[in-house]
């Protein structure tokens, strides 16, 4: 029926878990009681390009310790369409990151500039299987971009693809080039790479691989370098991110990046992650000075190791993932798909969580938390949606956003993170209705 609301369900306490619900029916000219989630039609933003995780070596290094079985459960738990999380929308690094077994790189030979020994043979061992797993199950190519935490050490200032240090001016050009080979070898191996980040947190001296630019070197480097370089090797269609880093900067970086139009005609848009807190305003604001670009949220993840059951982590995601939507992000792409039970493995212990954990001993995977709150968004938002214009009246007990997908359904995603039962009022246009939203859950609304 048309006045029909369908309702899927987590909530805590409860064997909630994206559980459909009983529906609810609009009344025409109800009366709205409680909080009211207006939704507004007529007032449409960006449109939603995909949400996604990271395939890492630490992730496949786990995923190929399961059973087939189970890895088969893992991939059908994220990328098939039906049963899924629907996932799209990927990322891979280039070269070693945290999450490998160790530091490597695809041409270890120092000085050669002209990179006669590049090879991606490490990458055939476990991430390009377990990608070409992953496109098998989702039946189509992904949209996947890779994102370099440092060249090889040779090409850097410290020597060392650890702690930070910088590219050589000497070897610029040829980082760049390195980028192109990249892109050609893993469209030989029958993955298109769609788009590439020009460095993964390029502010942060780590103790695993890192590389710094300020956001002048970040822009000389894509106007100079990278860009015309792409351009050259027949690969201006690869979509460049600029960033790929937290928030408090975020603006500040694309400013001096994206205001120099030799540099931005390369630029597709710029990347964020989530780990200085939230500045949700930062990127409305990049948003209203250059709309032509696009903001990505490009990685997250509950650090500290595994935490099995905490409800927060789910909670963490759904507050950003609205956030993020309601000031202008198009896509949003999770850290690892999975790792075991330590968090890891991770070549310098910088142990993290994610929404799958597996017990490579017992052969079991464990759903976080985190899991049903980003399904809650992924399995229902489809690519090509709009979102739609969505206040919370008594905005600070509930928070929500809406999309409109292509077909014509809409989308409302709700959660309550408070300690107490709340009575809530759905309004889109002259349709009204009233429901109860139980304590710390997360409801997705179709209408």
């Amino acid at each position: 029926m048309k006045n029909i609301i369908k309702v899927i369900q987590t909530a805590k306490d409860t064997g909630d878990r994206l559980s459909v619900k009983e529906d609810l029916v609009f009344a025409k000219d109800g009366m709205p009681v409680g909080t009211v989630v207006e939704i507004e039609k007529t007032k449409k933003f960006q449109v939603f390009e995909g949400f996604g995780a990271a395939f890492t070596e630490a992730a496949a290094d786990t995923f190929y310790k399961m059973s087939r079985k189970k890895r088969a459960e893992i991939l059908n738990a994220y990328f098939s369409p039906k049963s899924g999380l629907n996932y799209s929308f990927c990322r891979t690094h280039i070269n070693s990151c945290d999450f490998s077994l160790g530091n490597y790189s695809y041409d270890e030979v120092a000085g050669d500039a002209d990179l006669n020994h590049f090879d991606i043979e490490r990458d055939r061992g476990l991430l390009i299987p377990m990608i070409k797993e992953a496109m098998h199950v989702k039946g189509e190519n992904l949209k996947l971009f890779a994102s370099p935490w440092s060249p090889p050490g040779w090409m850097k200032t410290n020597g060392e693809m650890n702690h930070g240090g910088k590219v050589k001016d000497e070897y610029k050009k040829s980082w760049a080039i390195y980028f192109a080979k990249y892109i050609k070898a893993y469209a030989q191996e029958g993955i298109p790479i769609w788009g590439v980040s020009v460095q993964n947190e390029p502010d942060a001296v780590q103790i695993w691989d890192s590389c710094i630019y300020s956001h002048e070197e970040e822009r000389d480097f894509v106007r100079d370098c990278l860009g015309p370089v792409l351009q050259e090797e027949g690969l201006g269609h690869i979509n460049i991110i600029v960033w790929d880093h937290n928030t408090d900067l975020v603006y500040k970086r694309a400013k001096v990046i994206l205001e120099d139009k030799e540099c931005a005609k390369y630029v597709w848009g710029v990347g964020f992650h989530w780990y200085s807190g939230d500045q949700f305003a930062n990127l409305a604001k990049t948003h209203q000075a250059f709309p032509d670009k696009k903001l990505l949220f490009t990685e997250g993840c509950q650090e500290g190791g595994v935490h099995l059951d905490s409800w927060s982590v789910g909670e963490r995601y759904g507050h950003n993932i609205i956030n993020d939507f309601n000031n202008w992000t198009v896509g949003w792409v999770d850290w690892n798909m999975v790792l075991n039970k330590k968090g890891g493995p991770n070549h310098v212990g910088n142990y993290c969580d994610a929404p799958l954990i597996a017990d490579t001993q017992l052969d079991e995977v464990y759903y976080e938390n985190s899991y049903y709150y980003i399904g809650h968004f992924s399995k229902y938002i489809q690519l090509g949606a709009t979102r739609l214009g969505c206040t919370c009246i008594e905005a600070g007990k509930l928070e929500a956003t809406a999309f409109e997908n292509p077909d014509g359904q809409i989308v409302v995603v709700v959660m309550n993170s408070g300690d107490e039962e709340i009575g809530y009022s759905l309004k889109i246009g002259d349709n009204t209705t009233s429901a109860k939203i139980f304590p710390h859950s997360i409801i997705t609304l179709l209408y």
